[in-house]
């Protein structure tokens, strides 16, 4: 039964949301084709706060989970290895470059408990992705923190410059989070040279899908000091399966999985199917990618109407400046039943807020805008 499920899924293709048709009407009946977990109307709380794809996760990968839940009694010993392979594949690399882990986090603890084996510093912007490091800083390393550019980038050169003789990890998040800006290629592909002469460097991808960027994946065939990190959580809509991978040098994945009590093996069989049906899911990453596009643009171009600055996004987020903002922002989205974050930098009251659907969008403009309140 279960070697029949592994060939369904690897023959699975964009056609095969046939099979199980029966349990997935809900899916295949809906317009549009990816709901929202809620709707406008039922009094739920908007939730625009942890950059989660509101339209996943994908058909395909409903179905895959839909069809191995009577497996989960098993482990996913079996599966393991095929998304590993399809992960390959899909960054042109051989399965001894990767790693899995539940989520992308789990992949920045591994590379951070690495790091940690030598006592030392650690490199990173402010501000950046930083629910890793406490990890580091608990194993007794002090954090370098490097404020972004004016612009609001890595500033690569300072960076750079930070390294100490005893800094062990120096970490980017390309694009950014909570900025959502990205560097250039060939200057990061500069930077990760120099640095991963002097120290482990840990590229945080998780954003990529994102953007028409290439990923800094070529460069682990040869580089033992390259870490890169990335996640099904963001445009494949799998932030709750909690699927992650990391890709280097065959000798530093043998170094990471010594780092974690069971090898690829810390994923559920649900969520590995998932994910090797999510890799199929072309259509869905297509439509994903021009949702966003379409509401994060809308809601630049409104809230900047509204003289709220924002940063020119690459991701599924938005960075904008409450400076000039008089109402308390964060009261509004509370009046409202939105779920934002916070301030992340004093100078210029900076924060970000996650696109959502086009609907959740329009009712944050309308929740701020004071003029129609």
């Amino acid at each position: 039964m279960l070697s029949n499920r592994r060939n369904w899924l690897r023959q699975m293709g964009l056609g095969a949301l046939s099979i199980g048709a029966s349990r997935l009407n809900g899916f295949a009946s809906a317009p549009p084709a990816y709901i929202p977990r809620y709707n406008l109307a039922d009094g739920q709380s908007v939730r625009l706060s942890s950059n989660e794809n509101p339209y996943g996760p994908s058909p395909m990968a409903r179905a895959a989970m839909s069809e191995y839940i009577t497996a989960s009694n098993r482990y996913s010993w079996q599966l393991g290895p095929d998304l590993i392979t399809a992960l390959a594949q899909k960054n042109n690399l051989t399965a001894d470059h990767i790693i899995l882990g539940a989520g992308s986090t789990q992949v920045l603890d591994l590379a951070s408990r690495l790091a940690a084996l030598n006592k030392g510093s650690f490199v990173m912007s402010f501000p950046t992705y930083p629910y890793w490091s406490a990890t580091l800083e608990n194993l007794g390393m002090k954090k370098i923190s490097v404020p972004l550019t004016a612009d609001k980038k890595n500033d690569l050169s300072a960076i750079l410059k930070a390294i100490q003789p005893d800094t062990q990890l120096v970490y980017l998040c390309n694009p950014n989070n909570p900025t959502g800006t990205i560097c250039n290629h060939e200057e990061l592909v500069h930077f990760v040279e120099e640095a991963s002469k002097k120290a482990w460097v840990l590229v945080d991808e998780a954003y990529i899908d994102f953007t028409s960027e290439r990923s800094l994946s070529s460069l682990v065939n040869e580089n033992k000091k390259l870490v890169i990190a990335r996640t099904f959580s963001k445009i494949y809509g799998l932030a709750g399966a909690r699927i992650g991978y990391a890709m280097a040098h065959p000798a530093t994945i043998e170094q990471l999985s010594r780092m974690q009590s069971w090898p690829n093996g810390d994923i559920s069989v649900v969520s590995t199917a998932a994910a090797i049906a999510s890799l199929k899911d072309e259509k869905f990453v297509k439509e994903t990618h021009a949702l966003n596009q379409h509401a994060r643009r809308y809601t630049i171009e409104q809230m900047e109407r509204l003289n709220i600055p924002c940063i020119p996004s690459h991701t599924n987020f938005i960075y904008f400046s409450l400076a000039n903002h008089q109402p308390d922002f964060f009261e509004q989205l509370k009046q409202n039943n939105i779920l934002g974050t916070g301030i992340y930098e004093e100078q210029g009251k900076w924060s970000r807020i996650t696109v959502g659907t086009l609907p959740e969008m329009q009712k944050l403009i309308s929740a701020i805008d004071t003029a129609h309140a």
